[in-house]
């Protein structure tokens, strides 16, 4: 007989039929002549309860079942005589298809710090929590696809190995196949990369945004969505080494384009996730608040659905860079030195801490920062005809803060060329990206999305590591 997911099954009420179905067990509750096994298969945060009587599953079996034991159950649908649930199964057979010794399985029926489940981030998925997150997961990556694809873009594979920065920030990992221990060397001493691999000097990548720049001069709007890295030995909640990026670019496009882009798909994703995840969403909501009982109340988080509607119910403010620090520098926060970092002139950077003060305290919505100062941003944005600023864009979140930024790109060659070279990138490494400034230049814009800031916000976890699924950071490589 056909499996069943068990999620198709909690809301039927075709008492009597025989079903089959598969699941690892949650809980196991044992009386003189009958068991009740809670058997979840990933498919939804609610269990199925099994009813084991011993008249029909013998004690040689029941006895080997313990939490984190995967099951075959075939038996009949009833009606359930308990509360919180419409039906169970009464087991005819039971298939102890692996065992999990309870002296030994680390995901015991108990509370588990966050910090345990990280170091078993290969068991972490049997948990309610991380079953709920890695449901909403998937349910974020389809809605991006699907976003994109209905309104005509081309999803583009962008290499994961590079010869360039996109960023400029050189925080990248090398890629060789050179003896690390005997390397060739040059004339000169140094490494010689011509000996390597690929002819020269590569990296993982820090960004697909560069490619994705030169088929959106083709085919209009294209995007890429994959994994990038950056070496940058940072141990915060907020940093991974490797994390995935949504990266749209759109030819024939303005900045304002561009925050209309922005808006218009983080509302799509936050109501989508509002349609698609209601049962994992409330779970995640109930978490949150016990987190919260432990804090004083001016700490305490906005109820996690509150907090969805909060970016579907205000169009997101839209102000200059110059407009910020003038809010900022006159902020009682900033007055009072309460900032960490205190703002005190025009070009300085803005801070986690200010971001959230302004969507948080300030404007009271989702706010999106534009024209900040040249030298502060990446060679590649559109530079504003006041020589000072470019054409960049920042969109900030509450608890958040930036989880969007991007620009106008600067389509202009010697605009580009003079930049590439105050900064001092190597020009022969940048001669692709250039051509794109030769032969039919226009105006562009696009920006980068990171895909697990998106997930923090939408299930309010507060550890970027807990909602991917395998955390990268500096000396943690497992799994």
């Amino acid at each position: 007989m056909k499996r069943i997911r068990i999620s198709e099954l909690l809301e039927s009420k075709e008492f009597g039929k025989e079903v089959t179905i598969m699941g690892w067990v949650k809980t196991i509750r044992r009386s003189k002549n009958v068991s009740f096994i809670a058997l979840n298969d990933g498919s939804c945060l609610k269990n199925m309860q099994i009813v084991a009587d011993a008249e029909k599953i013998p004690a040689d079996v029941t006895e080997r079942i313990h939490t984190g034991a995967a099951l075959k159950v075939v038996g009949e649908l009833v009606e359930s005589q308990g509360k919180g649930q419409i039906n169970e199964i009464q087991a005819g057979n039971i298939d102890v298809l692996g065992e999990a010794d309870p002296d030994h399985f680390p995901i015991q029926p108990k509370r588990h710090s966050l910090e345990f489940l990280r170091e078993n981030a290969h068991l972490r998925f049997r948990t309610n929590l991380f079953g709920a997150i890695t449901r909403v997961r998937h349910h974020m990556i389809f809605a991006i696809h699907k976003f994109f694809n209905d309104r005509g873009f081309y999803n583009i594979h962008s290499p994961i190995v590079t010869g360039s920065d996109a960023e400029g920030a050189g925080e990248m990992f090398q890629v060789t196949t050179l003896d690390l221990q005997n390397p060739p060397k040059t004339e000169d001493g140094e490494i010689d990369f011509s000996k390597d691999f690929f002819g020269k000097a590569t990296n993982l990548t820090v960004s697909g945004q560069l490619e994705a720049e030169l088929a959106a001069l083709a085919m209009s709007q294209v995007y890429t969505f994959g994994p990038t890295f950056r070496a940058e030995n940072s141990n915060t909640s907020r940093h991974l080494a490797e994390f995935w990026m949504i990266e749209p670019e759109v030819a024939f496009a303005d900045i304002v384009d561009n925050m209309d882009l922005a808006e218009d798909m983080l509302k799509y994703l936050v109501q989508y996730a509002l349609d698609n995840c209601k049962e994992d969403l409330e779970f995640l909501q109930q978490r949150l608040a016990n987190e919260d009982k432990q804090k004083p109340e001016n700490e305490r988080s906005m109820p996690l659905i509150e907090k969805l509607n909060f970016v579907l119910e205000n169009n997101f403010e839209r102000i200059t860079y110059t407009d910020a620090i003038n809010i900022l520098k006159n902020s009682k926060p900033n007055k009072k030195k309460k900032f960490n970092y205190v703002i005190e002139e025009w070009g300085a950077d803005i801070q986690s801490e200010h971001e959230r003060y302004l969507v948080e305290k300030h404007f009271k919505k989702p706010v999106i920062i534009t024209d900040y100062p040249k030298n502060i941003k990446a060679f590649y944005m559109k530079q504003n005809d006041d020589d000072k600023t470019v054409a960049a864009m920042d969109v900030l979140f509450p608890q958040i803060g930036e989880i969007i930024g991007g620009s106008q790109r600067e389509e202009n060659y010697d605009k580009l060329m003079k930049r590439i070279k105050e900064m001092n990138i190597p020009e022969e490494t940048m001669w692709w990206f250039l051509d794109t400034r030769k032969y039919g230049t226009v105006p562009h814009a696009g920006f980068g999305l990171g895909f697990e800031r998106l997930m923090l916000f939408v299930t309010g976890m507060t550890n970027i590591r807990d909602v991917i699924p395998f955390p990268r950071f500096p000396k943690s490589a497992e799994f």
